[in-house]
């Protein structure tokens, strides 16, 4: 949907453009690319270090193929959920081997969606890790999570605020363009209308390239990767939700419930989904 939006905005500029008999070959102005492009390029280096550059990079490639979390990716880790939790009812030492090593465990082999996300798996094994080291009352539980579901927001959100910075500067670099644009055409006012027309014409594309990358590229794009990692978010926040009712000592159902009501609606399993998966599992272990 990125690259659809993508074209739907260069088409319509475009488009509307050239329905007004404007000639293409106007805008093809590779110099207003360089000093803006550069200029752009250049603030991103000088405001983020090279580890927050690579967190830029891996944040438009991931919006490029990020897809929205689908009922059954809930549905799974729903189901994860409910068997750890019988776990822990059962044995709770019988838990370690497979929050130790959860690629290797029976139970997350069965949800390849919990296995290959690596943030919730990681949040939900160090988490149990720590109730089986050293149990937590659910206050200090859920201001553990807390403190980790913010520090982990607050470095994914850094590419997306980045991206913000130089979209807020793209129509500023714009006008840097233009102006120089405008310095080269006061050397031009004896050549003639035609050749000071075409340079004013060309310092002018600097301002729309501008205009064009912030409000039809770059912002939209920084509030991808915003809707992106908040989208991810819930994804554990649905994982807390039964973690912090299994450290209430509520039966594995019920923190499945938890879970299942912090779903967001428009992607959460009905009660009778959820119920009959559960059953299922249980058959299945017996």
């Amino acid at each position: 949907m990125v690259i659809v939006g993508a074209i739907i905005v260069l088409g319509c500029v475009l488009g509307g453009y050239v329905a007004h008999h404007g000639p293409l070959g106007v805008l093809i102005q590779v110099e207003e690319f360089i000093i803006i492009g550069g200029a752009a390029l250049g603030s991103l280096v000088l405001s983020n270090s090279s580890g927050q550059i690579k967190h830029v990079i891996h944040a438009i490639q991931h919006a490029l193929k990020k897809k929205p979390i689908t009922k059954d990716e809930y549905l799974q880790l729903l189901l994860c959920l409910y068997e750890l939790c019988k776990v822990v009812k059962t044995n709770p030492l019988s838990l370690e081997p497979h929050v130790e090593k959860p690629e290797a465990s029976e139970i997350f082999k069965k949800y390849p969606a919990v296995l290959h996300n690596h943030h919730v798996l990681h949040f939900m094994c160090d988490t149990l890790k720590v109730q089986i080291s050293s149990p937590m009352s659910p206050y200090d539980l859920e201001d553990l999570m807390d403190k980790d579901m913010k520090s982990a927001h607050e470095e994914e959100t850094h590419a997306a605020h980045a991206i913000g910075k130089v979209s807020d500067a793209m129509p500023g670099l714009g006008i840097v363009a233009a102006v120089l644009g405008v310095v080269i055409t006061m050397g031009k006012l004896n050549e003639g209308k035609g050749v000071i027309g075409q340079s004013v014409a060309a310092a002018l594309v600097g301002t729309f390239l501008g205009i064009l990358l912030s409000y039809g590229f770059l912002g939209p794009l920084a509030t991808k990767i915003e809707g992106d990692i908040a989208d991810d978010g819930k994804y554990i926040d649905v994982a807390k939700s039964a973690i912090l009712a299994l450290a209430k000592e509520c039966a594995p159902k019920v923190c499945v419930e938890f879970a299942r009501r912090t779903v967001p609606p428009g992607a959460r399993p009905s009660f009778e989904e959820v119920d009959k998966a559960t059953s299922n599992v249980g058959q299945k272990a017996a």
